[in-house]
């Protein structure tokens, strides 16, 4: 059993699955828990288009900006100076 819990309403589902198509038909933040963790935010975004997602959102995430980068920087830089 799941809980999809948006923002006015809460509703009580079989399977994961279920519980996830519903979050993306609600559209909005939710939280889904279930017997041993708790998954939240907005769900639906299957692909993005020139920086943008669906709904207008941009999408600026990058992998070199993640964290623990400037210690990978680090590293490269200290490399370099070894030789």
């Amino acid at each position: 059993m799941f809980e999809v819990i948006g923002k006015e309403e809460t509703f009580k589902v079989l399977t994961l699955t279920e519980a996830m198509n519903l979050a993306k038909h609600m559209n909005e933040f939710v939280t889904i828990k279930g017997q041993d963790f708790e998954i939240v935010g907005m769900f639906g975004v299957d692909s993005i288009r020139d920086g943008v997602c669906p709904d207008g959102v941009k999408y600026d995430w990058n992998k070199t900006s993640r964290i623990g980068a400037s210690k990978r920087n680090e590293r490269v830089i200290e490399n370099e100076e070894d030789y």
